[in-house]
């Protein structure tokens, strides 16, 4: 699949800019660059150098670059590469890539400088994924699992799971040429023990899922309540501006907002919805109904009740509807700087979900609301050595072979033949291998490498 052209793009993004970067990769690269370069013969270049010079096309000064070169295969992509520098104009840009074309090269496709590197073996296929995650990252936490994921965490990881399995692999294949002899090789009881192992260890990566495609994505908090009870005033606390209406007219609000807050790295979409009541006109009731939706959706609600205007009955009703399994639970008592501390005691609040007291108006608990908001949703799970799934084919893959490794372990329970063994282990292999990409096909590739961006 590996094509012997070479190819070219801008990796800096479009736009007018100070400096563009235009990316060249391929066995011709330095050749073809060499023959627009006016300047040092950078085929005579060592790898891993700068030099000045300027882009010609013949006698016409195109502009003053910097080319910088890379030495196959001392390269992202384990073959020629030379990124060319220069003014961040459009129309230089384009000149030179269209001179660059017309000398040999040809325009690179989505994703191709990175599908090269893993074709060449300079990265495997969730290395290669975690490129991508790496440039969309928003966030301190989204930029770490990425990271981790770029320099092989999880693949070492699957790595491991994979040789030893590839070793009972190998001895029961071992069986079976020598099965009329009826002798066994692997050891039943090692072999139940190690996928007991790998079975808590691929449980324990698809539950990371949950977590890790939040954090990529942003983790969806709805602040939820009756109308009037300060939800559009927490929003604008919370985000310390002034993003949402505040009005004392019950039902402002008739439709989300929504808004983006960074805790402790981690990007929260904070949706300010709708008060939660019988509506009184057709655009509140579309309003209310889109709360509901919201809600339904959330990975974090917070409920936002007036603690002076509602009773302990009515707080209590609205926590049973609201409440959802699956979904963390913030309880936040506002207008605290309008009552009494005891008033609180009166409510008889459950027990089993998370309370603050706060004053949105006054800006009195919102930083200490920010870490309770945090620690319900995070707390202690994310830490910089924890391997983190945030890709949705490496969770079905996941998924796939706990189900082969399920049949492999009913296999040792109720004794099959050593065939049947070898067959089941060989899909669990596969399936961790379609992860990694020691098992491809270039359909998988295509739609991996389509979703890259030009010239990474």
């Amino acid at each position: 699949m590996i094509s012997n052209e070479t190819i070219v793009a801008l990796s800096t993004p479009p736009g007018i800019g100070a400096i563009g970067v235009i990316r060249l990769s391929g066995k011709d690269a330095i050749s073809i660059t060499n023959s627009v370069f006016s300047g040092k013969d950078l085929l005579k270049q060592d790898s891993h150098t700068l030099h000045f010079g300027l882009i010609k096309d013949g006698d016409m000064v195109i502009d003053e670059v910097v080319v910088s070169l890379f030495v196959a295969p001392k390269s992202y992509t384990k073959e020629n590469v030379v990124e060319i520098s220069c003014h961040g104009s459009n129309y230089i840009i384009q000149q030179i890539i269209s001179l660059l074309i017309r000398r040999g090269a040809s325009a690179a496709k989505p994703g191709e400088f990175t599908l090269r590197a893993f074709l060449n073996g300079g990265l495997d296929l969730s290395q290669a994924e975690a490129v991508a995650d790496l440039i969309s990252s928003d966030s301190q936490a989204a930029h770490s699992v990425a990271m981790n994921q770029l320099r092989g965490g999880f693949s070492t990881e699957l790595n491991l799971l994979r040789e030893q399995l590839i070793h009972f692999a190998s001895m029961i294949e071992l069986e079976l040429d020598f099965s009329e002899e009826d002798v066994e090789f692997a050891n039943r009881d090692q072999l139940q023990d190690l996928i007991n192992k790998i079975t808590l260890v691929i449980n324990k990566l698809i539950r990371s899922f949950e977590l890790g495609n939040v954090i990529k994505e942003g983790i969806n908090t709805v602040i939820a309540g009756r109308p009037n009870a300060g939800k559009s005033t927490l929003l604008n606390a919370l985000l310390n501006e002034d993003r949402a209406i505040v009005s004392e007219i019950a039902g402002t609000t008739r439709d989300t907002i929504e808004e983006v807050l960074n805790i402790n790295g981690i990007n929260f979409r904070l949706i300010d919805t709708a008060g939660i009541r019988e509506a009184t006109d057709t655009i509140e009731a579309i309003g209310v109904e889109k709360t509901m939706q919201k809600i339904s959706q959330s990975a974090v609600l917070v409920y936002l009740f007036d603690v002076l205007n509602l009773s302990a009955s009515e707080i209590k009703e609205d926590i049973a509807s609201l409440h959802k399994p699956g979904v963390s639970f913030v309880a936040v008592a506002n207008k605290m700087d309008l009552s009494y501390n005891d008033r609180l005691k009166e409510l008889s609040l459950p027990s089993d979900i998370n309370f603050i007291s706060i004053s949105a108006k006054e800006n009195q608990g919102i930083e200490e609301l920010k870490e309770l908001i945090y620690n319900t949703a995070v707390g202690d799970k994310l830490s910089a050595n924890h391997t983190m799934v945030t890709n949705i084919r490496h969770v079905e893959a996941l998924q796939k072979t706990q189900v082969a490794l399920s049949s492999v372990a009913n296999g040792l329970l109720n004794p099959v033949t050593s065939d049947f063994l070898a067959m089941d282990i060989k899909q669990a292999l596969y399936y961790l291998g379609e992860i990694t990409g020691q098992v491809t096909t270039d359909d998988l590739l295509e739609n991996i490498f389509s979703k890259f961006c030009i010239g990474k």
